[in-house]
């Protein structure tokens, strides 16, 4: 019996050695290429590790490109969108989770058939909408519109956590006192910290890599994000990869940081101890 468990704890970590090791490899050659020179890209064949490195393709992005005014609206965009779309989703999923009204199951259908629809076919009648408006090639513009795309998922998110969480713990505090927002504010809220980590990554990551609302939406560098920078790397007759590398490198540095810094969050338990028996 023991020899079986220690086959299948060997078993079990080496599926997650080759698991990581297949998620991390193309992060790895991402890197890889974004160090590798110009002139070893095609001459020196396939290799784990470039036989010299180079951080002139890291210079040339920071310095010589516009890739800091791309990195700069994409955090922008990205930030906004996931903040308003959280506080949001949080509000509507809670009345969704909480509260029966007139027309909630259309409303709920409505939701879902927003999801349907292929993106492609919204471009146009999207940006007949902004023009007149004046929301085309504007940071403004990308903000609304993914606010919209994302936030109907993001109610779904919100709503599912906030039905695991028990309603006695918001009647126990109405019952001492409290209305209904200040319970959902103080209790409710606090409790759902994960469930807003989980929809704050979701979002950012979403709004930092869409590209066909930004590639159509916007018509100048200065309103441009980061994946519609990226393609400024691909001319007619050939592409930079070294320096496309880079900035795909560089871009990854916001989500890394921003997954660091809700990561206590997101492992946290949703109701740990909120009710006893």
């Amino acid at each position: 019996m023991r020899n079986f468990r220690l086959i299948g704890t060997v078993a079990h970590r080496l599926a997650l050695l080759v698991y990581i090791a297949v998620a991390l490899f193309p992060l790895y050659w991402l890197l890889k290429i974004a160090v590798t020179p110009d002139k070893l890209l095609y001459t020196e064949g396939v290799r784990l590790w470039p036989s010299h490195i180079t951080w002139s393709h890291f210079r040339f992005v920071i310095e010589n490109s516009d890739f800091p005014i791309f990195f700069r609206n994409s955090v922008i965009v990205s930030g906004s969108t996931a903040v308003v779309v959280t506080a949001l989703s949080s509000l509507s999923g809670y009345a969704l989770s909480r509260f029966s009204f007139r027309f909630k199951f259309w409303l709920v259908g409505l939701m879902l058939v927003t999801q349907m629809f292929p993106l492609v076919m919204l471009v146009a009648p999207i940006f007949k909408l902004l023009s007149p408006l004046g929301l085309t090639n504007s940071l403004t513009g990308l903000v609304i519109v993914y606010t919209a795309f994302n936030l109907p998922f993001a109610t779904f998110l919100m709503q599912s956590f906030f039905d695991g969480i028990p309603k006695d713990l918001e009647e126990a505090a109405m019952i001492d006192g409290a209305s209904q927002f200040t319970a959902f504010r103080e209790i409710i809220l606090p409790l759902t910290l994960p469930g807003i980590a989980a929809t704050l990554g979701f979002v950012f990551t979403a709004a930092w890599s869409e590209l066909l609302f930004a590639l159509m939406l916007i018509s100048g560098n200065d309103a441009a994000t980061f994946p519609v920078g990226l393609l400024g790397f691909v001319s007619k007759f050939a592409v930079d990869f070294g320096q496309m590398m880079a900035a795909g490198v560089l871009a990854l540095i916001p989500a890394c940081i921003f997954f660091l810094l809700i990561q206590r969050y997101l492992v946290q338990g949703l109701t740990a101890g909120a009710v006893k028996g």
